[in-house]
């Protein structure tokens, strides 16, 4: 069926978005979750732990590049086109989520892990990539691809907030020193997973290939079959340097700076919050979730973000947002220090106000995200959303990599001892200092980079006006100094170094640092 024969109602938006409950909500276990589970039930050292996660999530980054070529791709074969090139991963995915009990069974050895951890990272990435497409392929409308993008932010925000609020609750019932409480937070959240990702596949569709594109698959695929091993050698190469060559852009590698500090700092936190309530505050791991838990804040907050980025322009959010966390930080190091009476109604508030300015940190980068193509296109000329979007998320995946297995080797050499119930002093402190130094220096590498960062919405308007200006055969001798500077603050090149003409192709060459 066409998709101009359905419409985007609220009930299909949220639909769609119900996947999301297992992309927030898994990777929320994970991280607050995952290392303390094996340090503390299934005695595998720290560093054992976080080099699991690592390599598994270092691994699922190149696979994901592979999975988005796949995905593009899978109508060449009787398999896509029977089942379709998007929806077919969500169909296979949604019964593939039962791997996720695999990672909480104890008594297993290190391989075990490993390799359950693997699969299970996987299967998340065949049914992630596809079905982020999937907007893309149900409507070209602004306003309905706004219902599914907000159903999906709604979405995401309530699996953030179950993946730490249900393991609390069935860490507080089953005791905390019973690792079945996790064994059955795994089934009820795989059978929740399952259940929302087929409910996705079953109300969204894909649009129908035109009897052109039908061609283009055919010569494409005709194309493939044809070429030999250094011509396929060559198109990697060559694929490679345009993903390299989004780092020529000066506001994307801020932007990405800004990106990856700011979230591995979420990461560090997330990865030793639970170790730090439970050795150096001595509160209950069950405590330490529902404090996790209190993510729900960053529903309304996303809302309250998107208006403030429309008047006061994402550094404002960023400072706002870093300078909260920074702020929370030092409040968790006093009371760490003071050990005061009221603790834990201290720690709850501190956590509270940490996750106001975590969903703003969430929130912004990927609405910044939308502008960047805009600045390649002025130099390129060309719209590239794929490739920095493919260049994120690849980056990203290994630097919360890389963040978890430094985490694993801090806490070790640190003194931490696996399965014990109380911690040496050495140990403890290694702990808060992770937390609260490590977090705060990453937040404040973050904040330097946003005081150089000049996309907001008074450059972004000078600048789509003068691609405008330029698509319209303007002269490039007569641009204004102010678009000048700004075009050439954003993208790094001198501005008589892009768009050179309409008929020749720009050259990929920094002038600019």
């Amino acid at each position: 069926m066409k998709n101009t024969t359905k419409k985007i109602t609220i009930p299909r938006s949220i639909g769609y978005g119900l996947t999301d409950i297992m992309g927030g909500g898994a990777f929320t276990i994970i991280s607050a979750w995952l290392l303390y589970y094996y340090t503390t039930f299934v005695g595998l050292t720290p560093v054992e732990g976080a080099s699991i996660i690592a390599i598994a999530r270092i691994v699922d980054a190149i696979v994901s590049l592979a999975i988005g070529s796949i995905t593009d791709n899978l109508y060449k074969y009787k398999i896509g086109r029977k089942l379709g090139r998007r929806r077919f991963f969500l169909l296979i995915g949604s019964p593939l989520m039962f791997t996720y009990i695999l990672l909480w069974i104890t008594g297993m050895n290190y391989w075990y892990y490993l390799l359950s951890y693997l699969l299970f990272e996987i299967v998340m990435a065949l049914v992630l990539i596809p079905w982020e497409t999937l907007p893309s392929e149900m409507t070209k409308d602004f306003n309905d691809r706004t219902k599914l993008s907000t159903a999906r932010m709604f979405l995401s925000g309530l699996g953030v907030f179950l993946a730490t609020f249900i393991p609390g609750r069935l860490i507080s019932f089953f005791g905390e020193d019973n690792g079945y409480a996790y064994f059955i937070n795994a089934v009820f959240f795989a059978i929740i997973f399952a259940i929302c990702i087929f409910i996705s596949y079953k109300v969204t569709w894909e649009k129908t290939l035109t009897p052109e594109e039908e061609k283009e698959w055919i010569a494409s695929r005709e194309t493939s079959n044809r070429k030999g091993a250094k011509e396929l050698l060559a198109t990697f190469v060559e694929t490679i340097k345009v993903y390299f060559s989004t780092l020529k852009i000066k506001s994307f590698r801020k932007h990405l700076m800004i990106y990856l500090f700011s979230y591995t700092a979420k990461d560090v936190f997330n990865a030793v919050f639970v170790y730090f309530c439970v050795f150096a505050l001595s509160i209950s791991s069950s405590l330490a979730g529902d404090m996790l838990s209190l993510s729900i804040i960053g529903v309304p907050i996303t809302i309250l973000a998107g208006y403030l980025m429309i008047k006061f322009g994402p550094n404002s959010l960023y400072k706002v947002s870093y300078l909260t966390m920074i702020v929370c930080l030092a409040a968790f190091y006093a009371v760490y220090l003071m050990k005061p009476e009221s603790m834990i109604m201290y720690v709850f508030i501190i956590s509270a106000l940490y996750q106001v300015g975590r969903a703003i940190l969430d929130f912004t980068p990927w609405n910044v995200f939308p502008f960047i193509p805009d600045i390649d296109e002025i130099v390129t000329r060309q719209r590239r959303e794929g490739v920095f979007a493919a260049v994120m998320t690849f980056t990203r995946k290994s630097t919360v990599a890389l963040a978890t297995f430094f985490v694993g080797i801090v806490l070790q050499f640190g003194g931490f001892t696996a399965g014990q119930s109380t911690q040496s002093p050495q140990a403890v402190h290694t702990i808060v200092y992770t937390l609260v130094f490590g977090s705060a220096l990453l937040l404040i590498a973050a904040l330097v980079v946003v005081f150089t960062f000049k996309l907001n919405k008074k450059t972004h308007k000078i600048l789509v006006d003068e691609i405008e200006r330029l698509k319209n055969n303007g002269s490039k001798k007569e641009v204004d100094p102010e678009t000048r500077e700004v075009v050439e603050a954003l993208t790094g090149y001198k501005y008589d170094d892009i768009w050179e003409d309409n008929e020749k192709e720009v050259p990929i060459k920094s002038a600019c640092s």
